[in-house]
């Protein structure tokens, strides 16, 4: 079995559990997290005594904040480099690996949810949470694209006023207008999940994988694929716009640091809140 440094992962009764394990960064979703999850997710796909996968976050706070901003901020290609746009196209990527899993993968939701993590957990089959967990799409609070467009194909018109607004809901609220599918008390939610998954296991695996494909043909036969990759476009042209709400947050991180920026920007919409 492979080893990794930034996620746990083991298989028991038929269950691969994957666990981002980085708590100390609230499980930011780094380069080498992006990449170990999707080799630990292919290696669950080709263990055939595995037939559910679930993915969690360490550390009780968060599931993941998003993608790591301390690591973009220090690496790599920036708003506008024409490269800008191969590196959305690999968290795109990222984001398909749940999808493309032939085995249903649950993401087990406690604590914050947000961004990049919530794209990805989206592109997951099912998601639970615990009672404590937070989700917002935090891109437009950041004059920033959404990199994985999937919200619009769940939530269907209540997707445009998370969208619009970047709004933080609580676990109540995710329930309400379907982003997760059950809410847990906190210290119940992993024997819980556990439960749903071990039972879900008992079916044969040529079921769960036959009935899988056929799901998620009928979403790419109504054309997510295509969306999803105008979406990347789309995500690409805001990003490299150059909004002023964007080069004012840029320039505060650059010349204070990250939390004097995020400071910033929640004074923009605290007297709306």
């Amino acid at each position: 079995m492979a080893s990794y440094e930034t996620l746990i992962y083991a298989v028991d009764d038929r269950v691969a559990s994957i666990t981002l394990n980085r708590p100390e960064r609230m499980n930011a979703l780094s380069l080498q997290l992006c990449g170990e999850l999707t080799a630990a997710l292919a290696s669950a796909d080709a263990d055939p005594e595995v037939r559910v996968v679930v993915i969690s976050g360490a550390g009780g706070k968060a599931f993941s904040a998003g993608y790591d901003m301390k690591e973009s901020a220090g690496q790599g290609p920036r708003r506008p480099d024409p490269a800008w746009r191969d590196r959305l196209h690999r968290d795109l990527r990222f984001c398909y690996a749940p999808w493309e899993c032939s085995k249903p993968v649950i993401a087990m939701i406690d604590g914050y949810c947000l961004a990049g993590a919530l794209e990805f957990a989206q592109m997951c089959d099912i998601r639970y949470c615990s009672d404590t967990s937070k989700f917002g799409v935090l891109e437009t609070r950041f004059a920033a694209g959404i990199v994985t467009m999937i919200m619009p194909w769940i939530l269907g018109p209540a997707s445009r006023e998370l969208i619009y607004t970047g709004d933080t809901i609580d676990a109540a609220e995710a329930l309400r207008v379907g982003l997760v599918t059950r809410v847990y008390p906190k210290a119940t939610l992993h024997a819980e999940v556990m439960k749903i998954a071990k039972r879900m296991s008992r079916a044969a695996l040529e079921c769960l994988v036959w009935n899988k494909r056929a799901i998620n043909q009928s979403f790419e036969a109504r054309g997510l694929r295509s969306a999803l990759a105008y979406g990347l476009e789309a995500c690409t042209q805001l990003d490299c716009s150059g909004a002023p709400e964007y080069r004012q947050f840029d320039a505060i991180r650059r010349d204070k640091g990250l939390t004097e920026a995020i400071r910033w920007r929640d004074a923009q919409f605290a007297p709306y809140e």
